[in-house]
């Protein structure tokens, strides 16, 4: 009995673990999409790449911590999971490592060349990798065709659904929102005010798609629990573009991060207590007690969630609490923008 409730502890802890993850790394996602429609020149590139440049590593993290705990508390799922979704999730790596890549050697150049090629690794690859997350998850909680070996049976294209698409066009439009969100926080000047404008513009295209989304969602799949948090969520979104509106750049950047956490909370209450259904039977389905390690592994691995978790999650506190401040082009220094320029 005790192993069958650490397993639910354990689908709870993972579940916060994607919420951390999205809502963190949403806005960077974000910020690094919007480079090139917010950015005038090299100046507001620097200084939107400088807003998330102290945190954007703190924030992934929680990828590589959902990642592990997936692989130590339900191994079933994680083989099933990682086998199954190979290759969207191999192309998620690749985008990872160019995005991750340009933000160390951007800098490294003197030429407008070699800058222009890092951007284009960080836009592209925000987006395709909010794009395939997006895709991956919808299909995680609709269901995928897995045999009575626990087997993914589909291919590349089985995913690419249109509950799939949609649930990637969504989390694309979500980033987007929560980047610009995050850029009228933290910048001053006039990047602030075209990223609260366009907050406002894409939070409201982002509010029509994700409510077709969940409520899709809610009719497959979707439980008591699934159904308040979509509620609250798009009741946070709505709060937060008016809070842009209204130039409250802290409440409206709090209520796309409420809306993303509620939003992916409410996935995974939907998912319960399934880890990965299958659409081929229902008897097939990966659950948290099919697909869980044994009690004694999960007994070891909550101590150590235990002992553990609290200083990650205070290391990173402080570190949002010293880059807290604004930062504009003034910040940028004098020599930096001779380079630049040169």
């Amino acid at each position: 009995m005790f192993g069958l409730e650490l397993t639910t502890v354990w689908f709870v802890l993972i579940a916060v673990l994607w919420i951390g993850y999205f809502a963190l790394e949403g806005f960077d996602f974000g910020v690094g999409m919007l480079v090139p429609v917010l950015a005038r020149d090299e100046t507001e590139r620097r200084v939107m790449i400088n807003t998330v440049g102290p945190v954007w590593d703190g924030n992934e993290v929680w990828l590589l911590v959902a990642g592990g705990a997936t692989f130590a508390a339900f191994p079933e799922w994680y083989a099933t999971l990682f086998s199954g979704f190979y290759l969207p999730l191999l192309l998620i790596i690749v985008a990872l490592i160019l995005r991750n890549l340009s933000f160390e050697y951007r800098h490294k150049g003197d030429t407008a060349a070699w800058r222009a090629r890092w951007d284009a690794a960080l836009i592209g690859g925000s987006f395709l990798t909010a794009f395939l997350w997006g895709v991956a998850f919808a299909n995680i909680v609709a269901g995928v065709p897995i045999d009575a070996d626990k087997e993914f049976t589909g291919n590349l294209f089985t995913l690419l659904n249109p509950f799939g698409l949609l649930g990637g066009v969504v989390l694309v439009l979500l980033f987007l929102t929560h980047g610009a969100m995050f850029v009228a926080l933290k910048t001053d000047g006039e990047i602030r005010h075209r990223a609260r404008a366009l907050a406002v513009r894409i939070g409201l295209a982002a509010a029509v798609v994700a409510v077709v989304f969940l409520v899709w969602t809610q009719v497959q799949t979707g439980s008591v629990g699934s159904a308040v948090a979509f509620v609250v969520a798009a009741v946070c979104l709505l709060a937060g573009i008016g809070a842009a509106a209204a130039g409250r750049e802290g409440w409206a950047f709090l209520g796309t991060f409420l809306t993303i956490a509620l939003a992916v909370g409410g996935l995974f209450l939907a998912l319960f207590p399934d880890v990965m259904p299958s659409t081929t039977s229902a008897a097939f389905s990966l659950t948290t007690t099919n697909a869980a390690a044994t009690p004694y592994t999960l007994e070891i691995m909550t101590w150590v969630a235990v002992a553990f978790t609290p200083i990650v999650i205070g290391y990173q506190t402080w570190t949002y609490w010293v880059f807290r401040k604004r930062i504009s082009t003034h910040h940028i220094p004098t020599a930096d923008l001779a380079a630049a320029r040169g």
